[in-house]
C-alpha cells in the first residue's frame, strides 16, 4: 500500500474542519443568550442529524433497513441518540436474522 499526499492532505483538511466547527460551536454559544426558542432548536439537532444519516437506508435498501429505520425514529423520540443508535443497530440484525 502507497501513501498518497493528497490523500492525507484531504483527511487532514476534513479532520482540521470538524474540529474548528466543533470548537468555534462552543465558542461562540457562549455569547448567545439561550431562551426556550434558542434551547428548544438546539436540542432538536441531534435527532435532526440521525434522521438525516438513516433516511436514505430506509428508502434504499431492504425491509429490515427499512423497518430498523421505522423503530430508530420512534426511539429518538424518547430516547438519548446512543441509546436510539443502538436500538436501530439491534433491529436491523434482529430481522436480518430472521431472514428479512
Amino acid at each position: 500500500m502507497t501513501l498518497d499526499l493528497n490523500i492525507m492532505i484531504a483527511i487532514l483538511a476534513m479532520a482540521a474542519a470538524t474540529v474548528f466547527t466543533r470548537v468555534a460551536g462552543l465558542l461562540l454559544v457562549r455569547h448567545v443568550e439561550m431562551d426556550e426558542r434558542r434551547r428548544t432548536a438546539i436540542e432538536a439537532i441531534p435527532p435532526a442529524v440521525l434522521m438525516a444519516v438513516i433516511a436514505p437506508t430506509a428508502f434504499a435498501a431492504g425491509w429490515a433497513e427499512t423497518l430498523a429505520c421505522a423503530v430508530t425514529t420512534i426511539a429518538a423520540r424518547r430516547l438519548p441518540m446512543l441509546a436510539s443508535i443502538v436500538i436501530g443497530v439491534a433491529t436491523v440484525a434482529l430481522l436480518r436474522t430472521a431472514g428479512l
